[in-house]
């Protein structure tokens, strides 16, 4: 039963990273992430009052302890923030980069006005 929990938690691992991955900041996306974070919040609200319970349903999954579930949980939710981290680190890179060649295009000045000043725009010195 263990081997089964362990490939059950490696599947976490990598369908939420995949998701995190193509991610967006859509409403669903949100959504989603909020629904998760309601759901961890009453587990472990759960767990705290009932950790016979958190026992109960390591037993189940093959696990000896409520701890060790708990533990692999976590460590399924740390792989997962680190997935999000760099897929909001890559975005933000790429709006930083193109916001500094936005403003280096604007900032750098024209043709004409590196050039100097036009000759027929001078005035005619006198007789």
């Amino acid at each position: 039963m263990l081997i089964v929990v362990q490939i059950v938690l490696v599947l976490a691992v990598a369908l939420g990273a995949l998701a995190l991955m193509r991610g967006g900041q859509n409403a669903r996306h949100q959504a989603v992430r909020r629904i998760l974070l309601l759901l961890f919040a009453v587990l472990a609200a759960l767990s705290v009052f009932f950790p016979g319970m958190l026992t109960a349903a390591a037993n189940a999954l093959g696990i000896g302890r409520g701890t060790d579930l708990v533990l692999y949980g976590l460590i399924v939710c740390f792989l997962i923030f680190m997935a999000s981290s760099f897929q909001r680190t890559r975005q933000l890179e790429a709006r930083i980069t193109k916001l500094a060649r936005r403003i280096a295009l604007d900032e750098a000045p024209r043709p004409e006005d590196a050039a100097g000043p036009d000759e027929t725009a001078r005035p005619a010195d006198g007789p």
